[in-house]
């Protein structure tokens, strides 16, 4: 178990910590002084909530909404143990209810919307509380006049929770389409992995849609598309370096960078957002 893995289980961390790209070895306080990023590759590790609330998120600023929202076995699912104990194993572990956070901070004193998924918790599948967490907040973004900020990192759709996780797609995309009417600004952050129906749905749907280095984003494994094909796929394929050539993100920020890209981002959105609601026709 790495460091930084480590620390999101909740054991005692370890002093070191092994890149899982370069597999090279850092102290682990020098490469959280680095914001997790390795000393040699520049890989961006996993972040927990907490940590990217730390970076992202100015001091004080953070408001959490919805918190207890907890998902049902409606299907009454079993796979090598059922549903409901896998739910209450992971909540134990990782500390909260669910794959999102949401709520309201501010970005260098710029009020926002954010979303955080949480790879952490069922590898960030999206079921039907984070569908339901992400309409509220879009909902409550737009009766607030705030832009939206989400982190995407996940596998996809939950399934244990079966149709009801797909239909998750539609109602997040309809909450999106929705606060779209208003002209307010969402940018969706692609963490890694961000995969399966989240990449199908809303976090391929930004206004502007930024990438961490290095990140996985796509639909199907990369295993599952060679099994199927069958070829061989480039060594970066779904990398975002990749997805970035082919015009399917606008840009790859790295971490340090991130915080004031987005300030930048979203004033400037906002103006164009703010220009274009005055010039819209009244019916």
């Amino acid at each position: 178990m790495t460091g930084a893995v480590a620390r999101a289980a909740g054991a005692t961390p370890e002093l070191w910590v092994k890149c899982l790209e370069c597999s090279a070895l850092a102290f682990r306080k020098e490469v959280e002084r680095n914001l997790n990023v390795c000393l040699k590759c520049g890989f961006h590790f996993p972040l927990t909530v907490e940590q990217r609330l730390v970076i992202v998120a100015d001091r004080g600023s953070w408001r959490q909404i919805d918190a207890v929202l907890f998902a049902v076995d409606a299907l009454g699912f079993v796979d090598s143990k059922p549903y409901l104990q896998r739910l209450t194993q992971t909540r134990a572990a990782v500390g909260r209810y669910d794959a999102i956070t949401t709520g309201l901070c501010e970005i260098e004193g710029q009020p926002v919307a954010l979303g955080i998924m949480d790879f952490q918790f069922m590898g960030g599948s999206m079921g039907v509380v984070v569908g339901e967490k992400l309409a509220r907040l879009f909902a409550h973004a737009g009766r607030s006049r705030l832009p939206t900020v989400i982190f995407c990192a996940s596998g996809g759709a939950r399934m244990q929770e079966g149709i009801l996780a797909l239909m998750q797609m539609a109602k997040v995309v309809s909450a999106l389409a929705r606060y779209r009417e208003l002209r307010l600004p969402y940018v969706s952050v692609l963490c890694h992995p961000t995969t399966g129906g989240v990449a199908a749905s809303f976090a391929m749907l930004g206004d502007l849609n930024l990438a961490e280095p290095g990140a996985i984003i796509g639909f199907a494994g990369r295993r599952v598309i060679e099994q199927t094909t069958p070829q061989a796929l480039p060594e970066d394929f779904q990398r975002a370096e990749s997805l970035l050539s082919h015009g399917m993100v606008d840009a790859i920020v790295t971490r340090r960078k991130l915080r004031p890209t987005l300030n930048s981002l979203l004033a400037m959105l906002g103006r164009f957002s703010a220009n274009r609601s005055r010039r819209r026709p009244k019916n």
